[in-house]
């Protein structure tokens, strides 16, 4: 019986001229961790992968003498895939080379926006994985900003490239609810898993389906523009923590940058002295008080509180300008901070 579904199996492959998980050619594009997980459950599932775009090396060290490769690349270079790093996506040696490859489909997680020339090459197109419930949260820093909006749901997105960046037809989401406890780290791992999850699904789906799927215009999921909130590429001074605001806005702010690339504050002396610090973890309480924001109360050991504008928000794990981060009782063990310090 066993034999005979196989056999039936293959002649309909035959017959309708269905695709294979290892004939479909498929070429990635991606760069940091949060691809890896996609491009590894291809890989691993059996999939053809039949090369890998990824960002040129990058010079580090003090005297840019060594070449980092993106976390895309060290997995590509370790499971042997043939990996192209181009400076130009229009580039014509670049192009040349991607055609060369003949993929039947691209998929990219957390790359650059690509030219047409590129994503309209496959014959079953390109879909891009992102990590937030298309139309919200458009653009390079989704996970950051769904957090800092105090969120208590996000998700993750597959969709078909067009022109406009993060604006093409949505083929399926995965939901992930936010805890009031998380922070940016945690989410993006928790999305990472799910978005290669959701790559496999609509890729499996596309084959199935020999391409021709169902998908949905964003536009018919909102009806003004206004509805949406966009993901701006985050800044250091996007990152500066404005005190006067409400104590959940801060501590949500906190912790949707966590922990990178931090939210920071300036922590300011009786005479004037300035010390820059990234916060990377704080608790919250509501309650009515007269203290200015900004204003700190601390027991020189233990506890370092910060003024908002109807709370408190205490400050658990921080780091100095120079140093690496600490709990703050290490931070108050080596640094007098009394009540007549301030944060601005």
């Amino acid at each position: 019986m066993r034999f005979f579904s196989i056999f039936a199996a293959c002649y309909l492959i035959r017959i309708y001229n269905i695709m294979t998980k290892e004939e479909l050619k498929i070429v990635f594009m991606g760069t940091p961790d949060f691809a890896v997980a996609s491009l590894r459950a291809l890989v691993e599932g059996g999939y053809h992968v039949a090369g890998v775009v990824t960002m040129p090396d990058k010079p580090m060290g003090r005297h840019g003498s060594t070449l980092q490769m993106s976390a895309v690349k060290q997995y590509a270079v370790s499971v042997g895939l043939p990996t192209l790093q181009p400076e130009k996506l229009k580039d014509e040696s670049f192009i040349c080379k991607l055609q060369a490859m003949q993929a039947d489909l691209q998929i990219v997680a957390a790359f650059r926006m690509l030219p047409e020339v590129v994503w309209d090459m496959p014959r079953f197109g390109t879909f891009n994985l992102h990590a937030s419930l298309l139309p919200q949260y458009r653009g390079a820093a989704p996970v950051n900003w769904a957090i800092i909006n105090g969120e208590k749901e996000t998700g993750v997105t597959t969709f078909f490239l067009t022109h406009e960046i993060d604006t093409g037809r949505i083929i399926r989401q995965k939901r992930l609810p936010v805890a009031e406890t998380d922070d940016a780290g945690t989410v993006h791992d928790a999305l990472m898993t799910l978005g290669a999850k959701l790559v496999v699904e609509t890729t499996d789906l596309l084959i199935e389906n020999d391409g021709n799927i169902a998908s949905i215009p964003q536009g018919t999921l909102y009806k003004d523009v206004r509805e949406l909130h966009p993901a701006p590429k985050i800044f250091t001074d996007t990152c500066r923590i404005n005190w006067n605001r409400t104590t959940n806005s801060i501590y949500d702010f906190i912790r949707g940058l966590s922990p990178y690339p931090a939210a920071w504050t300036e922590l300011i002396s009786p005479d004037g002295k300035r010390i820059s610090a990234k916060i990377f973890q704080s608790e919250k309480r509501i309650e009515n008080h007269r203290v200015i924001p900004g204003s700190i109360h601390t027991d020189g050991k233990q506890i370092l509180d910060v003024a908002a504008n109807d709370g408190v928000v205490r400050i658990l794990s921080i780091q100095l300008s120079g140093k690496k981060r600490m709990s703050v009782n290490d931070f108050l063990n080596g640094t007098k901070i009394n009540n007549a310090w301030r944060v601005e």
